[in-house]
């Protein structure tokens, strides 16, 4: 589709108009927070505000650098120490493990999705504004708002439409999709923050033409976004600002808010069952576990309820927070983006990515972190004046990462702004290794400052079964690239889960002890408990669970303050052969 000057003159005015609609509202409620691509934003409205629980600081591994990647034969790699990219070292782009399948567009944003449809076909979405409508005022731009590529043969992505609603010109990081129902859905964002305008496209019937199905102001602000899975609930979140909007698309076409909630929110994923909420909190420097059940129940009047807040050493802006599990053990893929000069801390003090431990949801734990070795503080210091580096927040940091499944996931693959795009082995979820890496040649544009360095900001989108990894370059536009299969670590045996196991575990209590709480967990989750005499009693039901193992804890606390209590671990499952 050519675009003419006058018809980006219309594409601009249209938002303008739209942005116009809460901006002398927003302008005077409070100063700036931070830079205009993600912390200008203002708080609106009001809302439920859940209890604050206390910051957890739970003991992490040292911070130190991911081994890095060992490249194999016809390798451009990195000249010096991991993640740097010199002045003139990218001019062809470099690779590690990676090939460069095909390259399409001259610009991108903060996501890239995939979909296949009910007839097969494979589709691609990516957004073309990091911030609008810089994009837009490029005559040479394949598309402004959101590129629909055929995917048909991925060595070739054919753009078959562009989505234009308002918050598809401009959707910040909202831009999502559920795979389920083949819904597209975004809010539009930024600058500072735009109002909450939602618009909703089905993709289910042909991936190739999304259907416009509403476009509706149901949102107080928008940036962020999450998106259950069942496909009825999306959630509208305003980053730096006490901003969610719980909004049921159960119909699309007459999609209405379900819930306001005062809380701070960049990005969020729900659990499977969309009962939890796992939250990136850009100004908590932490991520939050919100209890979202009542919204799923689609109980009148819905309440939230904080589970715990947990931070670590080198949290900057959490950015968004991914539930997976390996062995049927709940985890949390957790990045930050930029670094602390953000918010006036140490420039050279960067975020990265971690994995945390869950299964314990009210006292979570990071067990291993994902970052280069370029984010490590001297090394990030002596980097700076590279291009790209000169910005004291982005440059050498981490933005979006993924995971090709939430179930058992071996890859991670990060955007890690001027280092590119960064693939990471988490076979070992405690001893992650880099395995693969790809810099797009730099092209000096707008978008990066006209500097010769790569802007990679978005989530990346898998092809798991032919290793193809999809991610946009903000400068250049999007990228498929192929992973050498050698690298590529195997998919785990299944899981073999057939307990039958419900039984009651019981604890002891100390002779003449009078309890005054008593709780039971099995793999974190509350279980019911009941006393008779001194005995506390649990039910253990290890029917469904799919995990090798399993804890029950059962805890007393006493009067005059002592405590008795006892963990058993139990293992439901096997890894493949017989029980």
């Amino acid at each position: 589709m050519r675009r003419t000057p006058r018809t980006l003159g219309r594409v601009v005015a249209t938002l303008c108009v739209a942005t116009a609609v809460v901006a002398p509202q927003t302008a005077a409620a409070q100063g700036a927070l931070g830079p205009l691509n993600d912390l200008g934003a203002l708080s609106q409205g009001a809302g439920q505000t859940p209890a604050k629980l206390p910051m957890q600081h739970n003991p992490e591994p040292a911070l130190v650098a991911t081994p890095r990647a060992v490249c194999g034969p016809g390798a451009k790699p990195e000249p010096g120490i991991q993640g740097r990219v010199p002045a003139s070292a990218a001019t062809g782009g470099l690779h590690c493990n990676a090939t460069l399948l095909a390259h399409q567009g001259t610009s991108g944003g903060f996501k890239v999705l995939r979909y296949v449809d009910t007839q097969g076909r494979e589709c691609a979405y990516y957004d073309t504004a990091l911030l609008f409508p810089l994009n837009a005022l490029k005559l040479d731009s394949t598309s402004v708002g959101v590129a629909v590529l055929d995917m048909s043969d991925p060595a070739h992505p054919v753009q078959t439409d562009t989505l234009t609603e308002p918050p598809m010109l401009s959707p910040h990081e909202s831009l999502n999709l559920n795979v389920r129902r083949g819904l597209i859905a975004a809010v539009l964002g930024n600058p500072a923050t735009a109002p909450g305008l939602v618009s909703i496209y089905d993709a289910h019937a042909d991936c190739r033409h999304p259907q416009l199905q509403s476009t509706q102001l149901l949102a107080r602000l928008g940036h962020e976004s999450g998106f259950s899975e069942d496909g009825r609930t999306f959630y509208a979140t305003g980053t730096a600002t006490t901003s969610i909007t719980a909004i049921d698309v159960t119909d699309p076409r007459h999609p209405h808010d379900l819930w306001q909630g005062n809380v701070v929110s960049h990005g969020m994923t729900l659990s499977d069952d969309g009962n939890r909420a796992y939250i990136a909190d850009p100004l908590g420097h932490n991520m939050l576990i919100l209890d979202t059940s009542e919204i799923q129940a689609r109980k009148a009047h819905p309440q939230v309820r904080e589970i715990s807040r947990l931070t670590w050493q080198s949290a900057t802006i959490p950015q968004n927070a991914i539930p997976f599990t390996e062995d049927g053990h709940p985890y949390v893929l957790e990045f930050d983006e930029y670094s602390a000069g953000t918010f006036g801390g140490n420039p050279d003090d960067v975020g990265a990515a971690r994995i945390i431990d869950i299964a314990d949801e009210r006292s979570p734990r990071v067990i291993a972190n994902l970052r280069l070795q370029v984010d490590q503080p001297a090394d990030h210091k002596a980097a700076a004046g590279d291009p790209g580096a000169l910005s004291p927040v982005q440059g050498y940091a981490a933005h979006y990462c993924n995971i090709p499944t939430r179930t058992d996931p071996k890859v991670v693959a990060c955007s890690f702004i001027a280092s590119g795009l960064r693939v990471f082995d988490i076979s070992e979820l405690t001893r992650p290794k880099e395995i693969a890496y790809f810099v797009a040649p730099t092209v000096p544009r707008a978008e990066n400052g006209f500097m010769a360095s790569d802007f990679a900001m978005s989530q990346p989108a898998f092809a798991a079964d032919r290793k193809e990894i999809w991610y946009t370059d903000g400068a250049s536009g999007f990228n498929v690239v192929r992973i050498d299969p050698s690298v590529w670590p195997a998919a785990a045996p299944a899981l073999r889960c057939s307990s039958r196991r419900r039984f009651t575990a019981t604890l002891t209590l100390p002779r003449g002890a009078r309890v005054r709480t008593a709780t039971a967990t099995l793999g974190g989750r509350r279980v019911r408990t009941t006393r008779r005499g001194r005995r506390l009693s649990a039910v253990v039901d290890l029917r469904g669970i799919r995990r090798l193992t399993v804890k029950l804890t059962i805890r007393a606390t006493l009067r005059g303050g002592r405590t008795a209590g006892t963990t058993r671990t139990y293992h439901p499952c096997t890894r493949g052969g017989r029980r």
